[in-house]
This record gives C-alpha cells, structure tokens and sequence, in this order.
C-alpha cells in the first residue's frame, strides 16, 4: 500500500500525496549477494534448480520469439531463451549486483538487460510474445497490477509463465518445520493461510520480505486479468528426481513451488 506524506497547513493537517513503498533490493547488499551467489542454482545455473525441468516443460516453443524475463538475475533464463531459437530478449531486475553478473556472463547483443524494478515495468502493447518469471513475483505486492501490465505488453496467445514460492510454504513467516525432542522434522505448519500479505522470512541469514498470496488469489488473478489458464505445477519430485538427490525426499511431504502457464485471450 502507499503511504501518505502529512503537512501542516492553517493550523491543519492534510495530506499532500500518496508515495509507493521503495521497492525491496536485497541482491544489492553485499553479504547477501555473496550467499546468494553460492548457492547451487547461482553457480551451477538451470540445470542447478530443481524446478528447471519442470519449468522448461510450461515454455511453449521459443522459437522465433519476443521474451521478457522479469526478476531475471544472472540472466541464466534470457540465455536458455536465445539458445532456443527467441530472436530478442529483455531480462530486468533492480539489482545492479545481478546485472552486472548476467551482463559478464553474456555475449549476445539480442540480450538487453534493464535494471527496473518488475512493479516498474511498462512496456508496449502485444511487445512480447512470451513472458517468463523465476521465482521472483512472490516479491512483488501487488500481484492484480503486474498481471495486468504483463497482459497489455503480451500479444494475443502470448504465454505468461512463472514460479514462485508455494503458498503454503509462505503462509508462516519462519518458513520452517516443527522439530521434534531430538531434531526430527515432524511436519511442515501451516497457519494464516488466508491471511495475505507481507511476511518478514529468513532468507540466506538475512531478512527479507516475501508477499504471501492463497493458490486461490494466484489463478483468480490471472484469470480476472484476462488469461486463460494452461496449467498448474506443484512441483512433485520425480522417481529420477529422487535418485539423484535424496534431499528432495522431504519436497514430497510439502510443496515448495508453485508453477503456472496461461495464455493471453
């Protein structure tokens, strides 16, 4: 929500203008770019990510296309997307931290990067074929804006595709499971579902604030910003998934991600 700035004016008070909240910028303070930048998916990219393959499998075919990438980090997505054939790509992000890196990594002149935050992004009508996001839009307030900005620069039939944190790991803010006596994970809690809003969470030992939203509120959003829906993910780990890391063992007692592809009308 904005906030309202005050003055005194004959004696009174009255308000003078309504200022969005600034725009949360993690990724820009060092220590928490330096543990981002060790994690797996940071280091080892897509194929890094456990929900990559999952993800890949929402795209429609790329080929030829007009891509934006919102929230995109070191571009890892901006590059698989030129690889299959797009033929421009516009990645953004308000870290200039992440930039930078997806700048280095990158030798592609159909690649642009801009440092905007997503709630800034105002592109033209039907500009882009296909709109992707990794796990950044659960950031974001308001999702109804977005949803809607992202509808008037896609063209007709165009994809919207992206991740976030499932809402049932967002609905608490300790994000966390209920250990036992002797350190056993019992079970994942689950409280103020439906209540929605901010959440103050730990994230690579910092704080940061995450904006849980229902599965309900996710899919009732597209759908009333104009889009059909094309498919839902919860991201159950596979039989191969499995035997390649057995840490997705315990994804199986609770989802982490939620995944969803739907098409402009």
């Amino acid at each position: 929500m904005p906030v309202q700035f005050l003055f005194r004016k004959n004696n009174g008070l009255k308000a003078v203008k309504e200022v969005p909240r600034m725009k949360q910028n993690k990724y820009d303070e060092t220590s928490f770019f330096e543990n981002y930048s060790r994690m797996p998916r940071s280091t080892g990219g897509l194929e890094s990510a456990g929900e990559w393959g999952t993800f890949r499998t929402l795209l429609p075919d790329l080929q030829g296309q007009r891509i934006l990438d919102l929230g995109c980090g070191f571009g890892w997505h901006c590059r698989y997307a030129r690889e299959q054939g797009a033929v421009s790509v516009v990645g953004i992000d308000l870290s200039a931290n992440m930039l930078e890196r997806a700048r280095a990594m990158t030798r592609d002149p159909k690649i642009e990067y801009l440092q905007l935050a997503i709630e800034d992004a105002a592109f033209g009508a039907d500009e882009f074929d296909t709109v992707i996001s990794s796990l950044a839009i659960h950031y974001v307030e308001d999702i109804a804006s977005l949803c809607r900005q992202v509808y008037y620069c896609l063209k007709p039939g165009g994809a919207f595709v992206f991740s976030v944190e499932h809402p049932i790991f967002t609905a608490l803010a300790a994000q966390d499971w209920h250990y036992g006596l002797e350190g056993g994970k019992q079970h994942w809690p689950v409280d103020n579902y439906h209540l929605e809003g901010p959440r103050q969470a730990n994230f690579l030992d910092h704080a940061v604030t995450k904006y849980h939203r229902n599965t309900a509120t996710y899919i009732n959003t597209l759908i009333g910003s104009g889009f059909t829906l094309t498919r839902i993910s919860e991201l159950q780990p596979t039989a191969a998934m499995l035997e390649n890391n057995a840490a997705w063992q315990e994804e199986t007692r609770r989802p982490m991600f939620l995944l969803l592809s739907a098409v402009k009308n």
